[in-house]
């Protein structure tokens, strides 16, 4: 199944990118996330790309202006995640040929976001919203849109998450964090994986 899981690999270096990546795509995640203020974000996700390349995607997080679109696009990166909602970030995005998930909190921001051609929304941060946040948001958003629980969603809730109507996830800290070795990003990512099979397989 292709899990609506993303893998947010903030703080990754280039020579570990490819192997901490293969665990978890073994493991069953198959997109990809190095944010940009990342230890040489692009070196890493141009590895990540050669080596993984129809097998997973691979994006960037913290994308904040066309001149990082642009980076990405020469990366071959595939996909822009956003802590906000800057619709020529968005715009860029999608005249590059590269997926869009722009970070949202209030229903603007998902209409413009929806408007400007978005493939999915990170609401962020997922903590400070909620679950009563999101159930009321889901109630005028299109059911087509997806929506991608990103900070304070994890394992230990995804079910609730669920029943208000979240259709993928951002997974960070939980999935790795600086220093972490490929059996520690392993066993998380096994974790991860069960837990959303549980609620969405």
């Amino acid at each position: 199944m292709a899990r609506k899981i993303i893998a947010i690999l903030r703080g990754i270096k280039p020579e570990e990118a490819v192997a901490l990546t293969r665990e978890i795509i073994d493991a069953g995640i198959t997109l990809i996330e190095v944010p940009l203020n990342s230890p040489q974000p692009f070196d890493s996700i141009s590895a990540m790309r050669h080596a993984f390349d129809g097998v997973a995607q691979i994006g960037a997080g913290t994308v904040l202006t066309l001149a990082d679109v642009a980076a990405l696009k020469a990366a071959n990166g595939q996909f822009v995640v956003s802590p906000d909602c800057n619709v020529e970030v968005i715009k860029a995005t999608k005249a590059a040929g590269m997926n869009s998930y722009p970070g949202v909190f209030t229903a603007t921001e998902c209409f413009a976001a929806i408007h400007a051609g978005a493939d999915g929304l990170k609401l962020f941060p997922a903590s400070v919203l909620g679950t009563s946040g999101l159930k009321a948001l889901r109630a005028v958003l299109p059911s087509t849109i997806d929506a991608y629980a990103v900070g304070g969603a994890g394992p230990d809730n995804f079910d609730q998450w669920h029943i208000a109507g979240a259709n993928g996830f951002g997974i960070g800290t939980a999935i790795y964090k600086p220093g972490d070795d490929a059996a520690t990003v392993r066993a998380k990512a096994d974790a991860i994986v069960a837990a959303y099979d549980k609620v969405y397989g």
